[in-house]
């Protein structure tokens, strides 16, 4: 038995020992598999393996030690848990032997976790569970989770899309202090704000949209001018009945947007203020923001005024019926208009292939990719996948909210502050890559400063005109940075313009509803309640949680649909390479799926300056773009994935050197 001093020194010692070790503060990176990494502070990444991965949960901050396991090998040893943010989560409810588990659907929790018998809710086997992090596993690698609702089973009609709601966070019904809010107001409480806005509802407006939308958030119309066209593009003006700090215009900067789920979105704002009293619906009065704008002959736009205005909509248009009225046809819906709106949809087309052909020539556009549209059923699954046109209308309608954006970009410019869409254009830490990749396919833009906005629409324009081996405008494509959110102007990379922001949809978009607050403010010294550098962070944050949502809803009933699929041939389009084999995307419908290298005959290699797939002996290839034929060979339930199977592909002659090496 140790003393009273064998004891004191032994502690003493377990404390200098502690005193003088290295801990390293980092956060936990989870892998596919069972180990995973810290990603220290000081850049570097330490490899955490599988017994310490059990302590920690995705996104913990953590300090950690680092011990030599093998020469030239270290490992990691959590030492503490400073903060963890993975706090609830989704997972479907098991049952094992008198065991009750969780198996979470969240990235890097790749275990199952515990529910204590108080902590159940009364879920049953393979039910869909939303949950809480009840005690943290660090002690003992035996975390513990208790359930706070059950969402529902598998097969029941829209659980996909309940599901995603909870795996991101997402808010299906409104707090009660927004619902009263929007109680409040009211036809009689909008018309008082008619006075001293200018009434322009002898105008005709018309909003040109899908037949089934009813936010409507912008109304147009043009007459000719002795060098080109008065463009008017009215906006509908939620600023006006929304007040700064209150619970709607919190709200509305927490969902950031709008999200169009298939079938059923997921508001911005509730209805009865994006629907009703806002959405510039035809033959009533509404409040607009209204940007009345010189388009010139040529496509250029001269000067610019903003104005707070009544309008009263003279239509609601379907992008068919005005593609038909530009087209020249005659029906009975055409001849219905009245002469002066029918003017007026003639002067905007006019105006906007003037626009067009100006971005064209001084800007970037976007080309053109088929999209498609999901019809789902009563059971809220896709019953079929139409084509979705882009016509004249869409492309009308384009222009002119791309012409008052700009407007509002720069008239944000020259106040000194703003909020802006900025874009810097190729990814920084593919620009050595790139550089290659133009020295060997196009060497008379190796010299191109891509960093550069006149560079960058260089690369661009002549890219798509070029004849190459590779599709080195596809390639350069999939290496593009991420459009983000900015107080300061700079330039849209990928719009070819020196800035550029977004006003023109106010009742789906919280960034557009804001410019509207700092237009207002600026002119007509409005009240505002200007946005941090954080809040800055935790809307893109906002806006990045509901494109994931999206895309993870859209690919399960996507999945689910192919499982529908015949096993015959079916023509597509190589989409994204990546070292594990290529998706390809169908003509027919657009669904995307993956063909892996581990079914082709031979091995592979990954060129990574060319996104090539390349046979290691026959120098085959694999590239963006390439036209190929599959065939479904089923779906990976858990990943949400569409697996294909190759059938033909077009030949792409193997580079000389490849082939020789």
């Amino acid at each position: 038995m140790l003393n009273a001093d064998a004891l004191s020194q032994l502690r003493q010692l377990k404390s200098d020992i502690k005193d003088n070790k290295v801990v390293f503060p980092g956060t936990v990176k989870a892998t596919n598999g069972r180990f995973g990494f810290v990603a220290l502070d000081e850049g570097r990444d330490v490899f955490l393996p599988p017994e310490e991965m059990q302590k920690v949960l995705p996104g913990d901050r953590v300090n950690v030690t680092e011990h030599e396991v093998e020469k030239g090998k270290t490992q990691g040893e959590v030492e503490e848990v400073l903060e963890t943010h993975l706090t609830t989560f989704v997972g479907r409810y098991l049952v094992r032997g008198k065991g009750h588990f969780v198996a979470p659907d969240t990235p890097g929790i790749n275990r199952w976790i515990f529910i204590p018998p108080k902590e159940r809710k009364g879920a049953q086997p393979d039910d869909y569970i939303y949950c809480q992090i009840h005690r943290h596993p660090f002690k003992d690698g035996k975390g513990q989770a208790r359930v706070l609702r059950v969402i529902g089973k598998s097969g029941e009609p829209g659980i996909e899309r309940s599901f995603t709601l909870a795996s991101f966070d997402l808010a299906d019904t409104w707090p009660e202090s927004v619902l009263q809010q929007a109680d409040t107001l009211s036809d009689e409480s909008l018309a008082s704000e008619f006075d001293g806005r200018e009434d322009r509802t002898d105008q005709p407006y018309v909003t040109i949209d899908s037949p089934g939308t009813q936010d409507m958030d912008d109304a147009l119309m043009a007459t000719p001018n002795a060098t080109g066209w008065t463009l008017s593009i009215a906006i509908a003006d939620p600023t006006a009945v929304i007040p700064p700090g209150t619970p709607a215009e919190e709200e509305a900067f927490n969902r950031a947007t709008a999200i169009y789920f298939p079938g059923e979105p997921l508001p911005m704002l509730p209805d009865a203020i994006s629907t009703r009293l806002c959405s510039l619906m035809p033959d009533v009065k509404r409040l607009a923001l209204v940007c009345d704008l010189q388009v010139n002959n040529d496509g250029s736009l001269g000067d610019y005024h903003f104005h707070q205005a009544v309008i009263q909509s003279r239509g609601k248009l379907s992008y068919d019926l005005v593609a038909h009225l530009i087209e020249g046809r005659e029906d009975d819906e055409i001849k219905a208009l009245p002469d002066v709106v029918a003017n007026s949809l003639d002067q905007l087309h006019q105006a906007a292939t003037a626009l067009r052909k100006w971005r064209d020539e001084h800007a970037l556009l976007s080309a053109d990719r088929p999209e498609f549209r999901l019809r789902l059923d009563e059971n809220k699954r896709i019953r079929v996948i139409e084509p979705s046109v882009q016509n004249e209308a869409h492309r009308l309608v384009e222009e002119c909210m791309v012409a008052a954006n700009r407007c509002a970009a720069d008239f944000l410019r020259q106040q000194g502050q703003g909020l802006f869409i900025q874009h810097s254009g190729l990814r920084e830490d593919r620009a050595e890559n790139i550089r290659k990749l133009l020295e060997d396919h196009a060497p008379h833009l190796a010299e191109v400063d891509a960093g550069s906005a006149q560079g960058f629409k260089t690369l661009m324009k002549q890219t798509g005109e070029l004849e190459a081996e590779v599709p080195v405008k596809s390639i350069l494509a999939r290496q593009l940075a991420r459009a983000e959110l900015g107080f300061e102007a700079a330039p849209h990379q990928g719009m070819g313009l020196a800035a550029y922001t977004t006003f023109t949809s106010p009742l789906r978009k919280f960034s557009d509803f804001y410019v509207h607050r700092l237009i207002k403010a600026a002119l007509w010294d409005t009240p505002i309640k200007p946005l941090n550098a954080q809040q800055l962070d935790a809307l893109q944050a906002s806006q990045l949680r509901a494109r994931q949502a999206a895309n993870a809803l859209e690919a399960w009933l996507k999945s689910d649909y192919a499982k529908s699929l015949s096993d015959d041939p079916m023509a597509g389009s190589i989409s994204r390479t990546m070292p594990s084999g290529f998706f390809v995307r169908l003509d027919c419908n657009g669904l995307e799926g993956f063909v892996s290298c581990k079914d082709l005959e031979g091995k592979y290699s990954f060129d990574p300056i060319t996104l090539r797939l390349i046979h290691n002996k026959n120098g085959r290839i694999f590239q963006l773009d390439q036209r190929v034929d599959v065939r479904f060979s089923g779906v990976d339930d858990e990943r949400r994935q569409i697996n294909f199977k190759l059938v033909n592909a077009e030949a792409i002659p193997a580079d000389a050197d490849k082939a020789n090496d």
